[in-house]
């Protein structure tokens, strides 16, 4: 039976948000625009939902912007802000995700100046990586909560603070930490922040940018006035219903989940140990309980990912946005790891519903995999 490990890329709908769903994709219909009965039930659902996401990521119902995920988010968080706000100076770190990298290239195109913000070997972005960088005319300032490859969590709240300080606002990208560790809007103390329903065991297609109301912000869609004239035309209903109440479940059972994946995620480093070739990344920094990114020396990442697929396992080979690519992630290019190394790099990130028995049966196959690697290479010695 095939086993999924790959719960950063996306996680399977939840039974009871898929419950919370159906109504919504077969009895109960209308425009939410619409004053009629029909589109107050549609427009109430949307508040309902709205009020469960802002709860899980202690923020107010009105600061929820609902979008199509998190990559709608990250660009109208920054487009929507500097490209008519008279943004002349922002700052991102070297680890984002793609859906933020590159629409601020798009801005740095257009003139204006984009700062990188390093990282140290572990992933983390320090105070001082970003007194480096940010200058009086920085605007904004962008640093992920948790990074999506190495799972390595960032102090976003001294970093908000230092932001803060040096009159620039703050966002950070918060869709994979949202539904696994508590994470507050208002006690980090950022103006905004991106969120992504499938990340959580909600629908694909659903996302949201809570941000400040301070914010000048602008849509980057016309023709209607939805999502607080954010995000114009009509809501995806059921995918918002079924974010909301994902939000909701993992509220209740947070802790509960972080414990299970954390002892799965825990239990497979110490038996990674037995491997020489194997180096965990970011093994030395706060991570998601869920997250473990290796590197086999010697080995292709691509390769090693199809081996274990043939196996049985699913994992990833970094972001499953950028997989196809054989140059080094990013991410670990920025940490400083080895190009032979960072190219040998796959991800395993837990569920809910995975087993210490898969776990077990993971580190045979990997066993499997690397005793035929050294076969081939002594093989390969010996002609």
């Amino acid at each position: 039976m095939a086993v999924y490990f790959d719960h950063n890329a996306t996680t399977p709908l939840h039974e009871k948000a898929l419950e919370a769903m159906q109504p919504y994709m077969e009895a109960i219909y209308g425009n939410p625009s619409s004053l009629h009965r029909f589109g107050r039930l549609q427009r109430d659902a949307i508040e309902q939902a709205r009020e469960q996401v802002a709860a899980l990521m202690g923020a107010q119902s009105s600061q929820v912007v609902f979008t199509s995920g998190g990559t709608e988010a990250n660009n109208l968080m920054l487009k929507g802000l500097c490209i008519d706000a008279g943004v002349q100076r922002i700052a991102v770190s070297e680890i984002e995700h793609m859906s933020l990298l590159q629409p601020a290239a798009t801005l740095a195109d257009s003139g204006c100046a984009v700062d990188r913000i390093a990282v140290n070997e572990q992933g983390l972005v320090t105070q001082a990586s970003l007194k480096q960088v940010i200058k009086d005319d920085t605007a904004l300032v962008s640093v992920m909560a948790a990074n999506n490859e190495t799972g390595a969590l960032q102090d976003i709240k001294k970093l908000a603070a230092q932001a803060r300080a040096n009159g620039a606002w703050f966002h950070t990208d918060a869709s994979q930490i949202a539904g696994k560790l508590a994470f507050s809007f208002e006690q980090t103390g950022v103006h905004a922040m991106t969120l992504s329903a499938h990340k959580l065991y909600g629908p694909l297609g659903a996302g949201a940018l809570i941000v400040d109301k301070q914010l000048p912000m602008h849509s980057l869609t016309q023709g209607g006035s939805q999502e607080k004239g954010l995000r114009a035309g009509t809501e995806n209903v059921p995918a918002i219903v079924g974010f909301g109440m994902a939000a909701e479940l993992a509220m209740q059972a947070m802790d509960e989940r972080a414990d299970h994946v954390r002892t799965l995620r825990d239990a497979l480093e110490k038996l990674l140990q037995q491997f020489d070739q194997v180096k965990v990344f970011a093994n030395e920094a706060g991570r998601l309980p869920n997250t473990l990114q290796m590197g086999v020396q010697d080995f292709d990442g691509e390769t090693l990912l199809m081996e274990l697929d043939r196996r049985g396992f699913a994992v990833s080979s970094g972001s499953a946005c950028t997989s196809g690519k054989t140059e080094p992630s990013h991410v670990l290019k920025a940490m400083a790891i080895p190009d032979e190394l960072a190219t040998s790099a796959v991800r395993i990130s837990f569920g809910r519903a995975n087993t210490m028995e898969e776990v077990e049966r993971f580190v045979e196959a990997l066993e499997q995999i690397l005793g035929l690697k050294s076969s081939a290479v002594m093989m390969a010695a010996n002609l």
